[in-house]
C-alpha cells in the first residue's frame, strides 16, 4: 500500500517542478529585457543636463520717452443737431424731393404741401383789405372836409370827433386786414418745406400723396447733422480737478475716437463742454467732445472707445507691456545682466501708449528685460536671447536651443538601428 501511495506523488512532483522552472524563466526574461531600458534611462539622466541648460527668452531695451496720459472712456457718437422736419400747414403731400440717405443743405426744398387752398385764403385776406382800405380812405377825406367845416363854424365839434373816431377805426380794421394778408401768404410759403439745418436724411416716413398734418409725430423726415459730430462719454470724477485745470487755462483737450475693437482710430478731435452735474450712482461726469467728421467714419448712436489727453509724462522709463509681471509682491520685470543671468525688479506701472507701458523703478535706459520665456525663470536663472521671430523661439513651444531640431540623442541610437 505504502508503494503505491509513493508511485501516486511521484506525477505530482513533476508536475511541481515544471511549473517553478516555466515561472524561473519567465522572471528571467522579464528582468533581462528590462534592464537595458533601465540603464539608458539612467545614461538619460546622467548625460542629459537639460535643467541646467539656459532658458530662450526674448528681451527688449527700457528707453526714455515722453508718455501721454490717457484717460479711457466708453462713449456713444450724437449728431451736433437732429431735426425731425414738420409740416406747418395741414393738406396733401403733393411731391417729396429727397431720397432716403441724402445729404441735403440748409434750405434745400424737401417736400411740397397742396397750396391752392392756401392761395384762396390768401385772395379772400387781400379782398377784405381793399374794401376796408377804400372805408379807410372816404373816412379820412370826410374827416378833412368836417374840419374845415368846423373851422367856419359851420358844424358842431362832436361831429369832427366822431368821424375822427370812425378815421381810427378803420385805421384799425386796415391792419387787421393786413395781418391776415400776411398770415395767407406766410401759410402759403409753408407748403414748401425745406431743410432746416445741413445734414443726412434718414428713411422716410410718409410718401407723397397721403394727407399730412403739424401734429404728425413722424414728420416728413429727420436730419442729422453730421459734421461736426459730437461723442458723450463719462469720465470717473476723481480726473474732473485736472480736466477742469486744463481748461479753465484756455488749453484744447484732445480727444480721440475709436473703434470697438481699439485697433483703428476713428477721428480726433477736441473737449467741447462738461456736464453740470455728477452721477452720483456711478461716481462719473459726462463730457462732450466735438469732431470735424469730414470723412464722416462718425456715424448717430455708434459706439466708440474715447481717450482723453490729460497731459503728457515727459522722459519716462517704458518697456513693452508683455515684459510687466503681476506676483504676490506686485508688478516686476526680469532684467538681463551682462553674464546672461536674470534678476526682478520691481516696477510700478504708469500710463500706456500703445503696447508700451510708463514704469517707474530701479531700472536704467538701456537695460534688457525679458518680453516673452519669463514664465520659468527664478532670480539668477541662466537664459539665452533670442531673436523673437527665430524659428523654433518661442519657449511656449521647444525647450530646444536654435538648431537642436532633428538631432538624434546618442542612447536612442540602438534602438534606430534595432530597427
Amino acid at each position: 500500500m505504502a508503494n503505491s501511495n509513493r508511485r501516486l506523488t511521484k506525477p505530482k512532483m513533476a508536475i511541481a517542478v515544471i511549473v517553478l522552472a516555466a515561472a524561473g524563466y519567465a522572471g528571467y526574461s522579464y528582468f533581462t529585457a528590462s534592464a537595458p531600458a533601465a540603464d539608458a534611462g539612467a545614461g538619460r539622466a546622467g548625460r542629459g543636463g537639460g535643467a541646467n541648460r539656459p532658458q530662450p527668452v526674448s528681451v527688449a531695451e527700457v528707453k526714455s520717452a515722453d508718455v501721454p496720459i490717457w484717460v479711457a472712456a466708453v462713449g456713444t457718437a450724437v449728431p451736433r443737431n437732429l431735426v425731425t422736419v414738420h409740416t406747418r400747414v395741414d393738406g396733401e403731400l403733393l411731391s417729396v424731393h429727397f431720397r432716403e440717405g441724402q445729404m441735403v443743405t440748409q434750405g434745400q426744398l424737401l417736400a411740397e404741401v397742396d397750396p391752392r387752398p392756401y392761395q384762396v385764403q390768401l385772395t379772400q385776406a387781400n379782398g377784405q383789405l381793399a374794401r376796408d382800405a377804400a372805408q379807410l380812405k372816404n373816412a379820412e377825406i370826410d374827416f378833412e372836409r368836417y374840419r374845415e367845416l368846423w373851422a367856419k363854424d359851420s358844424i358842431a365839434k362832436q361831429q369832427v370827433d366822431t368821424q375822427e373816431a370812425l378815421v381810427r377805426q378803420y385805421r384799425g380794421t386796415v391792419e387787421a386786414d393786413q395781418g391776415q394778408v400776411d398770415s395767407a401768404k406766410l401759410q402759403l410759403t409753408y407748403t414748401h418745406i425745406t431743410a432746416p439745418i445741413s445734414g443726412r436724411v434718414g428713411l422716410r416716413p410718409v410718401d407723397a400723396g397721403n394727407q399730412v398734418h403739424a401734429s404728425d409725430a413722424n414728420g416728413i423726415a429727420i436730419i442729422a447733422q453730421l459734421q461736426p459730430m459730437t461723442v458723450v462719454f463719462a469720465v470717473p470724477e476723481s480726473y474732473l480737478p485736472a480736466i477742469g485745470q486744463r481748461v479753465a487755462g484756455g488749453d484744447d483737450v484732445a480727444v480721440e475716437a475709436w473703434d470697438r475693437e481699439q485697433k483703428t482710430r476713428l477721428a480726433s478731435g477736441r473737449l467741447l463742454t462738461t456736464d453740470n452735474l455728477i452721477d452720483t450712482a456711478t461716481g462719473t461726469i459726462k463730457m462732450k467732445a466735438e469732431f470735424a467728421n469730414k470723412d464722416s467714419t462718425l456715424f448717430p448712436n455708434q459706439f466708440v472707445n474715447t481717450r482723453l489727453l490729460l497731459g503728457v509724462r515727459k522722459a519716462a522709463l517704458v518697456v513693452p507691456g508683455a515684459a510687466v509681471l503681476q506676483g504676490s509682491r506686485g508688478a516686476y520685470v526680469y532684467v538681463v545682466d551682462g553674464e546672461g543671468a536674470v534678476t526682478s525688479v520691481p516696477v510700478t506701472p504708469g500710463p500706456v501708449d500703445g503696447g508700451l507701458v510708463a514704469v517707474e523703478g530701479k531700472l536704467q535706459p538701456g537695460n534688457r528685460v525679458v518680453t516673452d520665456g519669463a514664465d520659468k525663470l527664478r532670480d539668477g536663472a541662466k537664459v539665452e536671447v533670442i531673436a523673437a521671430d527665430a524659428p523654433g523661439a518661442s519657449p511656449a513651444t521647444s525647450d530646444k536651443k536654435p538648431g537642436a531640431r532633428g538631432k538624434r540623442r546618442p542612447e536612442e541610437a540602438p534602438a534606430a538601428a534595432a530597427n
